[in-house]
């Protein structure tokens, strides 16, 4: 994988993926991605917002509801963490089926000044109830730019 650049992973029909190369331990970026309140520091689709109700660190099971807007409208989501492995996978579920899935995996290099991880970001709409109105709606497209967006907004905190 080229170093710094965020790169497309195909995971197969209806999941969308990328991942990125972050100058952070797994643990540090884990973190922030199981609090909930931090959500919107990273998030490149413009949609999550600040408001979330919810525990502040986020385990298999958890719920948390999140303010966001799309097109200029607000709205209220709840999603429930469906995956979690401490430090290396979370994921949570739309209550339309959908998930968003983050992976860490740490890796090693004698050159890194910095413990380097490579972090993974899923759509997947495999199981959503409204697969077919998601493409309709050209969300996988959106959601690839998105998460392109929100990779770089974290490779760039760290960089």
């Amino acid at each position: 994988m080229p170093a710094l650049a965020v790169e497309p992973v195909d995971l197969g029909p209806r999941k969308v993926a990328r991942r990125v190369l972050v100058n952070a331990p797994a643990n540090e970026l884990f973190g922030l991605v199981a609090d909930p309140r931090r959500h919107h520091e990273l998030d490149g689709s413009g949609t999550v917002q600040a408001t979330v109700i919810g525990p502040d660190r986020l385990d298999r099971g958890s719920t948390f509801s999140m303010s966001m807007r799309m097109f200029g409208f607000p709205y209220r989501v709840t999603s429930t963490v469906t995956a979690f492995e401490d430090g290396r996978v979370i994921e949570w579920r739309h209550p339309f089926g959908h998930r968003w899935r983050w992976e860490f995996a740490e890796v090693s290099s004698a050159d890194a000044p910095v413990p380097q991880t490579q972090v993974t970001e899923v759509f997947d709409y495999s199981s959503s109830k409204l697969a077919k109105s998601l493409e309709l709606g050209k969300f996988p497209q959106k959601n690839a730019k998105g998460i392109s967006a929100t990779l770089e907004n974290l490779r760039r905190r760290y960089a």
